[in-house]
């Protein structure tokens, strides 16, 4: 057997790294399913750090441009890459390539989050907290997490990357990282210490100091027995089933979140006083997307009453930190009892917006626009389901708020619509088969009534196969 050659990052230079990885890379990041720049070439690529993790382990953080977003700031990437004389067969599936030139001429280059003995090494990381380089392990001193726990990489992942070990633990690693703590450490740590149990406590986190602070993982308990909210809600409508009883739980558990995180952080100004403002981000994204999809463009004179309506409103309750992607497929079901999870919000934006008060109708809109999307996921459609999940939804969050969504029309239905233009773009660009769904939430909401609140039309939709969250 041959011996695993450890490269010394101490020894070369971030550039003469570089030199063997920089070919690999343009030709493998883009194949990522977790890599933001799909469609675009990358035309350059920048070493921020590199730390070996153990030997023949390479922890790396990696700038990307393209060439057709020069304008705009570099995307950096979190990397755990092998290095081997020769990759074994069972270690086949993770091949990046071989590096031609540079320190590792020669060497094999692959994932090693896929790999074993690089995953066991990283959770010995987590349960023994320390510093390498500038990586800091850190975890809950009053947690012990158990050694030999199996680990296996989920494949369903997206913007990110977990490994589950031993149906006990799941480390979410952050492919795309930026400075600042993210809110998917900082809001469920804040939450535990609420006594909030809607959301697993983190026990362990990884952090980095170079070539700024960032977090770039997070260990949290794995509820081995739950299913998604978007699988649950497709098997009810497979089955015929009404899904009310869960949707009016899933509305009592969002409400307590809501009010352990107004506990937690501190409140805004009512959105009244800032109404203006949203309604005029909220009419860019509308023109932008219209502009992008000519589909929307029957439709943007209705969707703009959202807007105005908006504008117009001088009150309000206080904004709050939120989730701030909240749908069926962040919502887990473990016996009774439902739970919410991934409060990282939209990776593709900045996470000092992330993690701006909002109001907590805009999670609520969120969930409504996820009813709709299963209930279009099938044929024949069943408007009726979602209506029901809609409103059994809402009554459930006003049980557990003392405060009723609903009671704020104006500002509910200019979320909801807001959402669904996002949705519209989302789809033109990665799912076009996919874009009825939403356009028909969008000829509902411009037809609609400033404060009124309807089941949305019967326009035909594909059929759709592996679906997911919407």
């Amino acid at each position: 057997m041959r011996k695993v050659v450890s490269p010394r990052p101490s020894s070369h230079s971030p550039a003469l790294l570089l030199t063997s990885l920089a070919g690999l890379l343009r030709t493998w990041l883009p194949e990522q399913r977790w890599f933001a720049g799909k469609g675009r070439r990358v035309t350059e690529l920048a070493l921020l750090s590199a730390t070996e993790l153990h030997p023949g382990c390479l922890h790396l953080l990696v700038s990307t441009r393209h060439d057709t977003a020069a304008h705009l700031p570099g995307d950096c990437y979190q990397l755990l890459l092998g290095v081997r004389e020769v990759l074994p067969p069972r270690l086949a599936h993770t091949r990046i390539g071989r590096a031609s030139e540079g320190p590792l001429a020669g060497m094999m280059v692959y994932d090693a989050l896929q790999e074993p003995r690089s995953a066991d090494l990283l959770l010995e990381r987590l349960r023994t907290p320390g510093t390498v380089g500038p990586l800091r392990f850190e975890r809950e001193a009053h947690v012990a997490i158990p050694a030999g726990l199996t680990p296996r990489l989920l494949d369903a992942e997206q913007s990110n990357s977990s490994l589950v070990y031993g149906d006990s633990y799941i480390l979410k690693i952050f492919r795309r990282v930026q400075p600042g703590i993210n809110p998917d450490l900082e809001v469920p740590w804040a939450l535990a210490r609420q006594g909030c149990t809607r959301v697993p406590a983190p026990v362990a986190w990884i952090r980095t100091s170079q070539p700024q602070e960032a977090t770039l993982g997070v260990l949290q308990p794995f509820l081995r027995d739950a299913d998604d909210g978007w699988t649950l809600a497709l098997e009810s409508l497979a089955a015929g089933r009404d899904f009310t009883d869960e949707a009016y739980e899933l509305g009592k558990a969002t409400a307590e979140v809501h009010l352990a995180l107004a506990g937690a952080f501190a409140l805004g100004v009512p959105v009244g006083r800032r109404s203006r403002r949203l309604a005029a981000s909220m009419n860019e994204r509308l023109d932008a997307t219209s502009r992008s999809v000519p589909d929307l463009l029957p439709y943007v004179d209705g969707l703009r009453g959202a807007f105005d309506a908006l504008a117009a409103l001088d009150s309000g309750r206080p904004v709050q930190r939120i989730h701030g992607d909240l749908h069926l497929g962040q919502v887990l079901r473990a016996g009774q009892r439902w739970f919410v999870i991934d409060f990282e919000g939209e990776p593709a934006r900045p996470i000092a917006e992330r993690r701006h008060p909002q109001p907590p109708v805009r999670d609520v809109a969120g969930m409504l626009r996820s009813f709709d999307y299963a209930a279009r996921s099938r044929r024949p459609w069943r408007p009726e389901w979602a209506r029901h999940c809609r409103d059994a939804y809402c009554a459930g969050y006003a049980a557990q708020a003392r405060w009723d969504p609903r009671t704020e029309p104006e500002l509910l239905r200019a979320y909801e619509t807001d959402r669904a233009v996002y949705e519209v773009l989302y789809e033109a660009r990665h799912r076009p088969d996919w874009l009825p769904v939403p356009m028909a939430a969008i000829a509902r909401l411009a037809e609609l009534a400033p404060a009124s609140s309807g089941p949305g039309s019967q326009k035909p939709v594909p059929s759709f196969h592996n679906a997911q969250g919407g």
